[in-house]
C-alpha cells in the first residue's frame, strides 16, 4: 500500500484526511508533533512516497520541517496550510515544494493533487551511480539522497561527464561545451573539476570517479 506522511496538528482535519486517503488505498502515518514525524521518517524514509505538511505546527515551523525531511530524503511534499498569502506561497515553491494547497479544501482535491504529483514524479529519469543519483529531468544531483550544491559551471561540467561516462574529455571540450567558452585557461577547468571532486568523492585526492588523463583531460569512470 502507498504510504503517506501527514503532519497536521488539527486532529479533526488529520482524521478526515487519514480516512479519505485510506479510501483510495493510501496508508497514512499521521502526526501532530513534527519531532515525532521526523523520527519516524528518519527510521522509515524508504516506506514513504509523499508527505503532506501543515505550516502552523507546535515545536517547529512547517518550513523548517520541510527542510529537515528533505535532508533525510528527497520526497515529494505538499504544503497544506491556512497561510494563503503570496509571500508564504512563493517561499514554499522556492524551497522546492511540489504543491501548495490552501485550506479549506475538499479531501478529493488533495487526492487528485497527490496522484498528479506521483504520476509526474514516477516519470523522472534517474541515473544511479553508486551513492550518486542524477535526476536528468531536473539536472539535479544527489549524494546519499542529499542534493549537491554545484555552481552553474560545476553542474554543466558534471553533467557533461555523465553524458560521456568512461570517455576521455579534453579540457578544450569542457571549455567549448560549458560557460567557460570565453576562458581557455586550463587552470580554470582544473579548478572547477577539483571542486566537483571535492563534492562527490570521499577522498578528492584519490578520486574514484573523475580521474585525470595525462596531457588530455579527464574521464568519469563508471563500473556498473
Amino acid at each position: 500500500m502507498k504510504k503517506v506522511l501527514l503532519v497536521e496538528d488539527d486532529l479533526v482535519l488529520q482524521k478526515l484526511i487519514n480516512e479519505y486517503l485510506e479510501e483510495y488505498n493510501y496508508s497514512c502515518s499521521a502526526f501532530s508533533n513534527p519531532l515525532d514525524a521526523i523520527k519516524t521518517f528518519k527510521e522509515n524514509s524508504n516506506d514513504f512516497i509523499i508527505a503532506i505538511l501543515d505550516l502552523g505546527l507546535p515545536n517547529m515551523d512547517g518550513f523548517d520541517l520541510f527542510k529537515k525531511l528533505k535532508e533525510i530524503k528527497d520526497i515529494p511534499i505538499i504544503i497544506s496550510t491556512a497561510r494563503d498569502d503570496i509571500g508564504n506561497k512563493i517561499y514554499g515553491f522556492e524551497l522546492g515544494t511540489d504543491d501548495y494547497l490552501s485550506k479549506p479544501y475538499e479531501p478529493r482535491e488533495l487526492v487528485l493533487r497527490i496522484e498528479a504529483i506521483l504520476k509526474k514524479h514516477n516519470k523522472s529519469n534517474y541515473i544511479q551511480i553508486h551513492e550518486l543519483k542524477i535526476d536528468t529531468n531536473k539536472d539535479t544531483v544527489f549524494l546519499n539522497n542529499k542534493e549537491i550544491e554545484f555552481t552553474k559551471i560545476e553542474k554543466e561540467i558534471f553533467l557533461l561527464f555523465i553524458d560521456n561516462l568512461n570517455k576521455t574529455i579534453s579540457r578544450e571540450d569542457i571549455v567549448n561545451q560549458s560557460s567557460l567558452k570565453d576562458d581557455t585557461k586550463n587552470r580554470t577547468v582544473d579548478m572547477h573539476v577539483s571542486n566537483i571532486r571535492y563534492k562527490i568523492d570521499d577522498d578528492s585526492k584519490e578520486p574514484k570517479y573523475i580521474k585525470s588523463i595525462w596531457g588530455i583531460g579527464y574521464k568519469f569512470f563508471y563500473d556498473n
